[in-house]
């Protein structure tokens, strides 16, 4: 059952991973898709496969964190397909031209908290100050904003990826309050460990990552993009109608566990495995 037939949607960075997945599964759910991406060849390389799968899509090259880009980026699909029902924000993409966002507040450079605030909150803003107009024309909407489980939880030296996802799920229940009255739901998504395209080549040629990382996991396996891909189609579906201002986590149950558990697991795994190492 295509559950988003006739609808219109924007994925911010779209053209791989997390928001690949989402895009793919959008038009398969039957909406016509806007691929949205700094990176334009890999996101016209998705437009591509959505086609080939006889989805509707088109790609376009925007940096959300710009005014200007953002709402071209909105206007480009309204003027395409004449109306926007769900917005994705997913845009984050940590390149080496960009500031280093990692660091405690002693560490990290204003450089650097000024360029991934502007895509991690700002870019949220501007999406749905821009988008949030079209849907109220047509009767409502769909935004989903994808945060973290770093929004929940905290780790070492990074207090600008903890602090913006944190921020994406207070921004998120204020929309959601916000937008109610027009009929614009507004949620978030949490994922936990997600290995993507490029988190896969990374674990080339180290057997040991991957079970490292699932081991922690009470499901024992890691994320894919198509996990978070089924979430975001559920809650913008009708199935989710009455949900709204809601933090949806995605983990396999990383968040759930006494953390005593997991250390002492993992120190069990990792003796095994190094034992493993040893005897080869």
């Amino acid at each position: 059952m295509r559950r988003l037939e006739g609808k219109v949607a924007i994925v911010t960075g779209g053209a791989l991973g997390i928001g690949g997945a989402t895009a793919r599964r959008v038009a398969a759910e039957g909406a016509s898709v806007l691929v949205a991406d700094v990176m334009i060849d890999d996101a016209e390389a998705n437009v591509g496969v959505i086609s080939d799968a006889g989805g509707t899509a088109a790609a376009i090259q925007a940096d959300v964190a710009d005014a200007h880009e953002s709402e071209r980026m909105i206007e480009h699909a309204v003027e395409r397909w004449g109306r926007l029902d769900i917005l994705v924000q997913n845009a984050f993409s940590p390149a080496p031209d960009k500031p280093s966002i990692h660091g405690s507040a002693v560490d990290l450079s204003e450089e650097g908290w000024d360029w991934g605030m502007g895509v991690l909150a700002k870019a949220l803003f501007l999406g749905a100050k821009h988008a949030v107009p079209h849907m109220r024309a047509t009767g409502g909407g769909n935004i989903i904003n994808i945060s973290s489980v770093h929004g929940l939880l905290q780790s070492p030296d990074s207090l600008l990826y903890e602090a913006g996802k944190t921020a994406v799920i207070g921004m998120t229940r204020q929309m959601a309050c916000d937008f109610g009255p027009d009929g614009i739901r507004v949620n978030a998504i949490c994922p936990g460990l997600i290995v993507t395209e490029r988190g896969a080549s990374r674990w080339e040629g180290d057997p040991g990552g991957p079970g490292f990382f699932a081991e922690q996991y009470p499901l024992r396996r890691t994320g894919v993009p198509d996990d978070i891909a089924g979430a975001v189609a559920f809650l913008c579906s009708a199935d989710a109608s009455f949900i709204t201002g809601h933090a949806l986590v995605v983990d396999g149950g990383l968040t759930i566990q006494l953390q005593e558990d997991v250390a002492v697991r993992m120190g069990r795994y990792a003796r095994e495995h190094l034992d493993a190492q040893l005897r080869r």
